[in-house]
């Protein structure tokens, strides 16, 4: 039975079924790849709902296949390949071994290029693992723990989260070391996912990559908007409320059906409890959570250039741009000449303070670009 919480509308990671909504067709397309041997390459924007759908899928993969290891790994933190190995190898054995005893011993034995610890957690009393890797021992110490998961014999899934990370590493080899050994273990399948999706694309889509059309690859989008709205109005009726359909709408269209920011503000509603659901309350909301974040927006503008500074202060008031180089928008906003533009605009990309959007660069922040908005406009 699965633990209530005090808020439904989730907006980090994942809790049960209950609190999870729609994504059937991904869902399906996904288990339907890994069952049969196809890992997958999952692309979305970031805070689309992709960490929540991969748990997800691994909640309803091990509840249909018994004796089944999930492993999820989010490489957005590391920074070089000793980094993403010291991951890798502590993920993997702390799920194919929970006795910690068995596994010190076990590493010690048989991964030489792994420094393992043995210390007890102060709140349990139990005993746990940790690990080092030797230095200038990450390619053995890969090679090891692969090895590890493929004499262990156990059916395995693996989410390697963010993981166009690995193409920005200073190590020139990794994607080929990676994919030497992945095409080679049979009882392990992959989910390759990121948020970085020109990356990842040319991670996976050019000829001249070694994860070269290897994967199955599946994009995820926004819920269905009638299926999010009965999701949220289930909630809200549990808790005497309801929400119309129009108010559900003008939140989806405003933020364009991307996930986080919709649940954000439903969580936000949902804790307002004593109110009734109208437009006053959603931009009463809305306005709640810029507040909480006013600090945190105005350090995020100070490590900026003036020029970069004016760019997004621009692309905030306009809302979305599609010709970002063209003279009258360049003109409307006191802009600098076009080349000075693409310089700046290719700091915040970088950063991912502005995003390419289907029709245009945004603010990726949709709330940090209506903070910018209104004050500056």
């Amino acid at each position: 039975m699965a633990t209530k919480i005090d808020n439904p509308f989730v907006i980090t990671g994942y809790e049960s079924p209950e609190y999870f909504c729609d994504r059937k067709e991904e869902l399906s397309k996904l288990s339907d790849s890994l069952e049969n041997g196809r890992n997958v390459t999952l692309a979305s924007a970031r805070r689309m709902g992709k960490t929540g759908l991969i748990l997800h899928l691994f909640y309803l993969l091990k509840k249909k296949q018994k004796n089944v290891t999930t492993i999820y790994m989010d490489l957005f933190s590391t920074q070089n390949l000793s980094e993403f190995t010291k991951m890798f190898a502590s993920s993997v054995l702390g799920q194919l071994d929970s006795d910690a005893t068995r596994l010190f011993k076990k590493i010690t034995s048989t991964i030489k290029g792994l420094r393992p610890s043995l210390t007890i957690n102060e709140l349990t009393g139990m005993p746990k693992v940790g690990v080092d890797v030797v230095s200038g021992q990450e390619e053995r110490t890969i090679a090891e723990v692969f090895n590890y998961l493929k004499k262990s014999e156990k059916k395995c899934y693996i989410a390697f989260d963010e993981f166009q990370q690995v193409a920005l590493y200073p190590e020139k080899n990794v994607e080929a070391l990676l994919r030497s050994y992945i095409q080679n273990i049979h009882n392990v399948h992959f989910i390759f996912s990121g948020s970085r999706v020109h990356l990842l694309n040319e991670m996976f889509l050019s000829a001249k990559r070694p994860f070269y059309q290897s994967t199955s690859s599946l994009a995820i989008g926004v819920i269905d908007e009638e299926e999010y709205w009965k999701f949220a109005d289930n909630f809200f009726k549990k808790q005497g409320r309801s929400i119309s359909r129009e108010i559900f709408h003008s939140v989806y269209e405003q933020y364009e059906g991307h996930t986080w920011y919709i649940q954000k503000i439903m969580n936000q509603i949902y804790g307002k409890s004593d109110r009734v659901i109208d437009e006053a309350l959603v931009k009463e909301a809305i306005n709640d959570i810029i507040k909480e974040n006013e600090y945190y927006y105005q350090s995020l503008l100070d490590r900026f250039r003036n020029g970069q500074v004016k760019l997004l202060k621009a692309v905030a008031i306009e809302g979305k741009v599609s010709e970002i180089t063209a003279g009258s928008f360049i003109s409307k906003y006191e802009l600098k000449a076009a080349s000075s533009v693409k310089s700046a605009l290719q700091r915040l990309l970088d950063d991912e303070i502005l995003y390419k959007s289907e029709n245009g660069y945004i603010v990726y922040d949709r709330f940090f670009g209506k903070w910018i908005a209104s004050t500056f406009r």
